[in-house]
């Protein structure tokens, strides 16, 4: 049995399957509608989502099967208590496969570790989401044709930003893939993924405060919101949460093949008025989510769809 905690828990080459499975789903959504007649989807949320929660019930709605679950640890047995072992063992009971997001770094892993069905981590605090790097990558394959080759400007929270780590963790095994890393002096990526991902095998990246001085040279630039809910200090926060608005004048800047990404929600990091322009992906990027979370049921459930 088969979980996925984080995105290097598949080889290049499982991951460049699970896409290309992704990209079939899209092109071809009939020919998968009836796959998991009769599987039932748990979604275990133990802190908000909209777009990940939702995407995975969709993904799971699309292919024939059915989701139970909760959407807040107010909504389950947490709230009495109960722990995630606990948990996990009583949804094997119910259901064919999980997504768990947890606030707590590793709680889907010690999951897994008790469960008798396959458990996605949906997120775990500010360590790792890698549904959203599944995304991603089939965003950054389906748009731009290739995963190597790319110079990759990350913007915002790179200190909390679990998809920003998780997508650094995925990137780094393609060839030629540059970073230029855009925050503040007090949301620096951390200095484990500097030192320990980025310096140790040997990948070329650079750090900048202003968004401006970027934008020229990037194939792809990947927003990030300054999350409210990763500091304990509310005027820290307020002073950073502006620090980075994407507008039209931006965007005058860059090249017209490069394209915006985003994880979603945003706040006001991205104006609407980029909206429009066909170099914002971050929509699409959404309904990328649907597809790659439906081909990662597909291959962790092992049902094959001739």
């Amino acid at each position: 049995m088969q979980h996925l905690m984080s995105p290097l828990d598949l080889s290049v080459e499982e991951l460049d399957k699970l896409l290309t499975l992704a990209n079939d789903i899209e092109n071809n959504p009939q020919k998968y509608s009836h796959a998991c007649d009769g599987k039932k989807l748990a979604t275990c949320f133990y802190e908000p989502s909209t777009r990940t929660r939702l995407s995975f019930e969709a993904a799971m709605l699309n292919l024939g099967g059915s989701v139970l679950g909760f959407s807040s640890a107010d909504s389950s047995s947490a709230a009495k208590g109960e722990s995630v072992s606990d948990t996990i063992r009583v949804i094997s009971c119910y259901a064919d496969i999980c997504a768990m997001r947890h606030p707590k770094e590793g709680a889907p892993l010690v999951a897994s570790e008790k469960s008798g069905i396959p458990v996605i981590n949906a997120g775990d605090g500010g360590h790792q989401h890698p549904t959203q790097t599944l995304t991603d990558l089939l965003t950054i394959r389906s748009l731009k044709g290739r995963l190597d080759n790319l110079t990759i400007g990350l913007c915002g929270d790179l200190k909390f930003g679990r998809t920003v780590h998780s997508l650094i963790h995925a990137l780094i095994r393609y060839p030629h893939i540059r970073f230029t890393l855009i925050s503040p002096e007090e949301l620096r990526v951390p200095s484990y993924i500097r030192e320990d991902v980025l310096r140790k095998n040997n990948v070329p990246f650079q750090e900048v405060e202003r968004l401006e001085d970027a934008m020229k040279e990037l194939d792809i630039l990947y927003m990030t919101r300054v999350q409210k809910e990763r500091f304990f200090n509310e005027d820290e926060y307020v002073r950073m949460k502006d620090f980075y608005i994407l507008d039209k004048k931006k965007m005058r800047l860059a090249r017209e093949d490069m394209i915006v990404m985003h994880p979603l929600p945003r706040v006001n990091e991205i104006s609407v008025d980029v909206d429009d322009d066909p170099r914002a992906a971050y929509f699409k990027q959404a309904q990328y989510g649907v597809y790659v979370r439906m081909a990662l049921i597909l291959t962790l459930l092992e049902v094959e769809v001739c």
